[in-house]
């Protein structure tokens, strides 16, 4: 039996949900109620071991292999949602990756596959699940983002680019599917302690940390609530928003 709360009997898509932020969104998500569907793209082990944690709660949960940059495999991820539980209710667009370096030495390849990943990704993704959102007249997309969105990094021109965008993409969607029932948001996390900002010096950490007024950094655990209370009927009428989880980071 899956556990009552706020999202039962909602499918939930978390892409990326293998480690770090979509994990913590996963475990969150299915202990609210949600049945729990986990997309990665290689970490096939690290993404069942999510599944089975899920299941340990007495979560609904499995795992899909899906590179966000491919539509078919996107398609057919949606195809079995609708198939085996009559489509998705709540999608988060988690997935993403990092290529740092400086503009004028960053290669081609670099720029297009962040921005493929996180920008495009999100963007197929949340195409193909509006088009079973729209019909149900009732969902929730949150996408994840970041605060160099709105205050940039240097070394990260891709990923930054990528992440605005996201924001903007998020105010579009939002206004196109708001009369259905449908809301769009996103998340922008400050400095969050992942696999992502494990390869950070001492000194780095620090000088982030002196920018942090809460001065500390997040855990996963601290953005995963804020994403399920996104997805619940007590954010029904925000959208086209963007929350930051920052410890006061960004002040806007």
């Amino acid at each position: 039996m899956s556990p009552q709360g706020n999202l039962s009997g909602k499918t939930a898509v978390v892409t990326g949900g293998a480690r770090g932020i979509g994990r913590a969104i996963a475990m969150e998500l299915g202990h609210q109620g949600a049945r729990v569907i986990i997309t990665y793209r290689s970490e096939e082990l690290l993404a069942n071991a999510v599944a089975g944690d899920l299941r340990n709660i007495g979560a609904d949960s499995s795992t899909v292999r899906v590179d966000v940059r491919n539509t078919d495999d996107l398609e057919q991820l949606f195809q079995e949602v609708r198939q085996a539980h009559g489509g998705v209710d709540i999608l988060v667009n988690n997935a993403g990756v990092t290529d740092d370096g400086l503009v004028m030495r960053m290669t081609d390849e670099s720029w297009t596959k962040v921005v493929e990943t996180n920008l495009t990704g999100t963007f197929h993704a949340t195409r193909l699940a509006l088009r079973q959102m729209t019909r149900a007249r009732w969902g929730r997309v949150i996408n994840i983002t970041s605060v160099v969105a709105a205050m940039g990094n240097a070394g990260q021109a891709n990923y930054s680019a990528a992440k605005a965008g996201i924001i903007g993409f998020t105010r579009s969607v939002a206004r196109e599917v708001a009369s259905r029932n449908v809301t769009v948001n996103s998340v922008a996390p400050g400095f969050v302690e992942t696999d992502m900002t494990a390869h950070l010096t001492e000194d780095q950490r620090s000088a982030i940390l002196n920018m942090v007024p809460m001065g500390r950094h997040a855990t996963p655990e601290d953005i995963a609530p804020i994403v399920a209370f996104l997805a619940s009927d007590g954010a029904a009428y925000i959208t086209g928003q963007t929350l930051h989880v920052d410890g006061g980071l960004v002040m806007r």
